[in-house]
């Protein structure tokens, strides 16, 4: 009878014991459910912006998203955003990062620091870095690579792209790049001033095919408009650069819309006016701010060269071309210039975030970011100002989240001046 008594009681100590673990799961799992509230929400799909949203995250991934008033979670965490606006991480298309592991996560963290949640190098890049693509780096962000580009010779200049003569050294190259699976090839059209040979219509035909044969699309560094034209006709899947030297013909513009999957990254250049570098204060040493400064000059020749890229932007995105957003170089604000450059050129705020998110995402190819919805990843920036009344209040940013955790964003957390890009151009 008392052996009974024990096991009885030993039964309910044990019962007790269990209900009190699922209650502290239970609670714990309710404690990873957030709900941000009150924003203004733009969810990067170009349809209009939820006003006083409730954004749901549960641990790395959005749970939910509507208004405030039609999204009830028991047990969750609530954090008030009234007055803020919310929108998806910015996607980066074209960079040129460091070529050393550590200083390519300090430019992975720097580039998270100004709500880039994404990037993609390339042609300067060597295999021992493709594998960082796959790590998931806390309060980074997400690195992807073309590998080494592919070009003519260039003697003098960096061997980091492939050099090549024939079709057949391309085709070898382009089967390494496979080997090694990048995410995208990328070829260079361009003499450089003059300087070197580019790649003729039936090399960069060669590279085009073989690349489609291994199931690797092809972006393309360009200047003249021939060579886009060429380019077209070979099946290129998208340009790192807009036409720079010449406005876009009716022919051109005909070839650019034949092909839907066709994607731009217009890469603008310095607009060449003195800009307001003010926001930039506190994320960088002051050294680094008076070197900006007395670079922050009105350069005509500059001016020029952004109004023809200008005006060929607004006619390609007028037509209906998929614009994205690239950058060029490695400078970790530089995609808040971008944008503010894109809107001068033409586009509205609307499609400018539209271009930087969800159109950057797909090209990309990276499925769960670039839009705030169910499921994908919780990569959103909490801005003080409307960047839809003012592309500008991209800038203001109260806080970046990744994968649902925030970023570090302290005091000189956004570095100075990055490390320069290893080619001569």
């Amino acid at each position: 009878m008392r052996v009974n008594a024990v096991i009885v009681v030993a039964t309910f100590a044990i019962s007790l014991l269990a209900g009190s673990i699922d209650s502290a799961r239970a609670q714990a799992t309710a404690n990873s459910v957030v709900v941000y509230e009150g924003a203004r929400l733009i969810t990067g799909d170009g349809s209009a912006p939820i006003e006083n949203a409730a954004l749901v995250v549960d641990g790395a991934r959005i749970a939910r998203v509507g208004r405030s008033a039609d999204i009830r979670v028991a047990g969750a965490t609530h954090v008030s955003l009234a007055g803020k606006t919310v929108m998806p991480t910015i996607v980066d298309t074209h960079t040129h990062l460091s070529h050393t592991r550590d200083a390519l996560l300090l430019d992975l963290t720097r580039r998270a620091y100004y709500g880039v949640g994404a990037v993609m190098s390339l042609g300067q890049d060597s295999g021992d870095l493709l594998p960082v693509r796959h790590e998931e780096i806390p309060g980074a962000a997400r690195y992807l690579s073309a590998g080494r580009g592919i070009t003519m010779p260039e003697p003098g200049c960096s061997t980091a792209p492939y050099w090549i003569t024939s079709e057949a050294e391309g085709r070898k190259d382009v089967q390494q790049l496979a080997a090694e699976k990048v995410d995208i090839v990328k070829i260079y059209v361009d003499t450089w001033g003059g300087r070197y040979e580019k790649l003729t219509p039936e090399l960069y035909g060669a590279l085009i095919d073989e690349a489609h044969h291994r199931g690797l699309r092809v972006t393309a560094h360009i200047r003249d408009l021939e060579d886009a034209k060429g380019l077209l006709r070979a099946g290129i899947d998208a340009f790192a650069h807009g036409v720079r030297t010449s406005d876009i013909d009716d022919e051109a513009l005909a070839l650019y819309t034949q092909n839907p999957n066709l994607v731009v990254a217009p890469t603008l250049p310095t607009r060449g006016v003195r800009a307001d570098l003010s926001w930039l204060r506190g994320s960088m040493p002051a050294d680094q701010m008076e070197k900006l400064e007395a670079a922050n000059t009105e350069r005509p020749q500059r001016q020029a060269e952004f109004a023809i890229q200008a005006r060929n932007l607004a006619k390609l995105n007028k037509a209906g071309v998929r614009i994205v957003l690239g950058t060029d170089g490695n400078t970790p604000w530089a995609p808040h210039v971008q944008m503010l450059d894109m809107v001068v050129a033409g586009m509205t705020p609307m499609q400018v975030i539209v271009a930087a998110t969800r159109n950057s995402a797909a090209f990309l190819r990276i499925a769960d970011t670039g839009t705030l919805e169910p499921g994908k990843s919780a990569d959103f920036i909490v801005l003080d100002a409307n960047p839809l009344d003012d592309i500008t209040n991209t800038r203001r940013i109260s806080s970046v989240y990744l994968r649902g955790e925030a970023v570090d964003r302290g005091a000189g957390h956004g570095g100075g001046m990055p490390d320069g890009s290893a080619l001569c151009r």
